[in-house]
C-alpha cells in the first residue's frame, strides 16, 4: 500500500494537487483513498463533481452515536476514489488538530483500511503546520512519505522550509519520511531557480513539476479533476507520470 501525505502552505493548491494525483492512480487501476485533513472540508470537491460531502466531525455533531459503517462518512467518487473529509470543530470552538485525531480513531475502529483493501491512501493535510493533530497522518503508521507542494513564492518556500525541517525531526520517531517537492509553478520571476535552489539545500528531489495550467481552472469550475475531463491533455499526463513514478518507487 502506497501511503502519502501532501502538505503545503496554506493556498498552494494542495488539494489540487492531491485530487488530481487520487484520480491519476484511479485511472491507472488502483483502488484509491483520499482523506481531506482540513475544517474546509473541501479536498474532494472535484472527485465528486463539485459537491460537498458530510466531514466526519460534523456527523459526530449530527448524531449522538457514532456511524455503523464506513460508507455513513465517505461517498465513492470519480474512478472508485473513497473520498473522506475529516472536517473540524464549530469555527470559533474547538481545535482542528483534535478533529484529525478523532477521525482517524474512528476510521480505524471501522476497519477502514482492512475493508476497503486500498493500494493507495492520500491525506491532504492544512496549512504548514506538522503538529498535535496535524503531524497524525505522518505518524503512527498512516502515511509512509511526504509530499510537500510549493511554488516559488517567498512564503510558500519558507513554508515547505518548515515542513521539511519537522519532518526531519521526527525521524527517529519511525514517521513518514519526505518524499520530495511537487513543484506547482506560479510563474514569478526566476521561479525555477528559486525552488531548484531550495531543493538542493535541502536535499530533496522535485519529483512533479506543474505548470500553470488554464485546463486545471476549466475542469475545476465542472467540479473534475483534468484526469476526468480529458486524459490526454498534456497537463493529466504530467500527473498520470507522477502516479506512475510514485508506485514505481514504492515496488
Amino acid at each position: 500500500m502506497l501511503k502519502i501525505a501532501i502538505y503545503g502552505k496554506g493556498g498552494i493548491g494542495k488539494s489540487t494537487m492531491t485530487s488530481n494525483l487520487a484520480a491519476a492512480f484511479a485511472y491507472l487501476g488502483k483502488r484509491v483513498i483520499q482523506i481531506g485533513c482540513d475544517p474546509k472540508a473541501d479536498s474532494t470537491f472535484n472527485l465528486l463533481g463539485g459537491e460537498p460531502l458530510l466531514p466526519v466531525m460534523n456527523y459526530l455533531r449530527e448524531h449522538d452515536e457514532d456511524p455503523e459503517s464506513i460508507e455513513d462518512i465517505s461517498r465513492i467518487g470519480y474512478g472508485g476514489i473513497l473520498c473522506i473529509e475529516t472536517g473540524g470543530p464549530t469555527p470559533g470552538l474547538g481545535c482542528a488538530g483534535r478533529g484529525i485525531i478523532a477521525t482517524f480513531s474512528l476510521l480505524e475502529d471501522l476497519g477502514l483500511f482492512e475493508t476497503y483493501k486500498p493500494d493507495v491512501v492520500l491525506y491532504d493535510v492544512l496549512g504548514d503546520v506538522v503538529c498535535g493533530g496535524f503531524a497524525a497522518p505522518i505518524r503512527e503508521g498512516y502515511a509512509e512519505k511526504v509530499l510537500i507542494v510549493t511554488s516559488g513564492e517567498k512564503m510558500a518556500l519558507y513554508a515547505a522550509n518548515n515542513i521539511n525541517t519537522a519532518v526531519t525531526n521526527f525521524a527517529d520517531r519511525s514517521y513518514a519520511k519526505v518524499e520530495g517537492i511537487i513543484f506547482n509553478r506560479r510563474n514569478i520571476p526566476d521561479e525555477d531557480a528559486k525552488v531548484r535552489a531550495f531543493a538542493e539545500k535541502a536535499g530533496l528531489t522535485i519529483v512533479g513539476d506543474i505548470p500553470r495550467s488554464d485546463d486545471i481552472n476549466r475542469y475545476e469550475e465542472l467540479g473534475q479533476t483534468v484526469i476526468e475531463g480529458n486524459p490526454e491533455l498534456p497537463i493529466s499526463k504530467i500527473f498520470l507520470d507522477l502516479a506512475r513514478n510514485l508506485l514505481e518507487d514504492k515496488d
